[in-house]
């Protein structure tokens, strides 16, 4: 049973990497109003694993009410919501449509942080790298939306580097000469260091512990 657990969350992990990659081709190579076909193709594709791998593990954990709800709320990330309004030819517009298509990402970063704490034995490192990713998760999608979003009317932007490099000093509360222009960007402006600020306390924290306990081990 452990094996076969072990190999759906490898099986979401491949899953998620590859939208992740999707993703970050359509954004940087597409035209930024509609999505490709592949992209679509991949999307759905990727939602079918996560929505296999839920009926799966409904069908052979007995756990109690809160894994449930947890994985039902995984599910609600997992359906193909982009594919769906394709279907019935409805396009939202491009800013709409990439915040819809980015839902099963998150279903991506759970399961890609599940597999990363597999390598941690300590509970607060797990906590810790928990952090760490999920900040660096989140900033990498800030910059791809900041880009799909800026490209081609912020007259400052120049590349995915600059969206990278914006997104980055945004989250370490240094801020950036690039100045957002359009609504969703200036949303994310201010996402950006309200996490830094959130993050930063906690890596303080955890520096402190840390010593504190080495600091312990040596005086025994």
């Amino acid at each position: 049973m452990k094996a076969d657990n072990s190999f759906a969350r490898m099986i979401n992990l491949v899953a998620g990497v590859a939208l992740l990659v999707g993703i970050s081709i359509e954004v940087l190579t597409g035209n930024h109003h509609t999505y490709s076909e592949w992209y679509l193709w991949l999307q759905l594709a990727v939602c079918v694993v996560f929505m296999v791998d839920f009926a799966s593990a409904l069908a052979v954990r007995n756990a109690e009410g809160r894994y449930y709800m947890f994985n039902l709320l995984l599910l609600l990330l997992s359906i193909p919501y982009l594919n769906i309004l394709h279907w019935f030819d409805i396009m939202p517009h491009r800013g709409i449509a990439i915040l819809v298509g980015a839902l099963p990402l998150v279903r991506s970063f759970v399961a890609m942080g599940v597999v990363v704490q597999w390598f941690i034995g300590s509970r607060v490192s797990r906590i810790f790298c928990a952090y760490i990713f999920t900040v660096v998760c989140f900033t990498y999608l800030a910059a791809l939306m900041f880009y799909d979003y800026e490209v081609g009317l912020n007259p400052h932007l120049h590349g995915f580097g600059n969206a990278l490099w914006w997104a980055w000093m945004g989250v370490t509360t240094v801020g950036a000469a690039i100045f957002p222009v359009t609504a969703i960007g200036k949303v994310l402006a201010v996402l950006l260091p309200a996490l830094g600020m959130m993050f930063f306390p906690i890596f303080t924290i955890y520096v402190t512990n840390l010593y504190d306990s080495r600091r312990e081990k040596r005086s025994k």
